[in-house]
C-alpha cells in the first residue's frame, strides 16, 4: 500500500544517538508510503562566519563534511535495508533557513526531525532549529522526541 500524501520526505540528521528515533519514523514513513528519502546534514557555516578563512577553518570544515557524511550512511544503511529510494543532501548556511528552503525547492512533502541533538550546547542549538523549522515551513514538519532515557 502507497500513499500520495508524502512523496519526497526530508529527514534532518546530526547522527546523535538521541536523533535515531526520528530517522527510524522517516524511514518508515518513506516505506509505508512509497515516497523517496532525502538525508540531510546542515554545515553550520553561520556558526563560523566570524572566523577568519585559514587554515584551521578549512580543517574544521572537512571535519564538519566527514561528519555529515557519518550522519547520512547510518540514514542510508536504514533505507538501503527498507527498499526506499534515498539520496543524500549536505547544505552549508543557517540550518533552519537551510531546511526550509531545501523542502520549499524539492517539493518535499514532509519534514522530519528530533528534538535534541548531541550534548549541552548543540542540544539547545537543535532544539532551537527543531522550533524554528516547525514555525515556518510551509509543509508538515514531523518532530520526535528521542528515547527519554537518552534525552536526560
Amino acid at each position: 500500500m502507497t500513499s500520495t500524501l508524502y512523496k519526497n520526505i526530508f529527514i534532518a540528521t546530526d547522527g546523535s544517538k538521541q536523533n535515531e528515533r526520528a530517522v527510524q519514523h522517516s524511514v518508515e514513513l518513506a516505506k509505508l508510503s512509497g515516497a523517496k528519502l532525502y538525508a540531510g546534514y546542515v554545515v553550520d557555516t553561520a556558526a563560523f562566519a566570524s572566523i577568519p578563512m585559514d587554515a584551521g577553518w578549512e580543517m574544521m570544515y572537512e571535519l564538519l563534511e566527514k561528519e555529515a557524511n557519518v550522519a547520512t550512511e547510518s540514514v542510508e544503511e536504514l533505507a538501503k535495508k527498507a527498499g526506499v529510494p534515498f539520496e543524500t543532501v549536505v547544505l552549508e548556511g543557517n540550518p533552519s533557513h537551510e531546511i526550509i528552503e531545501f523542502a520549499d525547492n524539492n517539493n518535499i512533502s514532509l519534514i522530519v526531525m528530533g528534538t535534541l541533538g548531541k550534548t549541552g550546547l548543540d542540544r539547545f542549538l537543535l532544539g532551537s532549529v527543531a522550533e524554528k523549522v516547525t514555525r515556518n515551513s510551509k509543509v508538515p514538519v514531523l518532530v520526535v522526541r528521542g528515547d527519554s532515557e537518552e534525552d536526560e
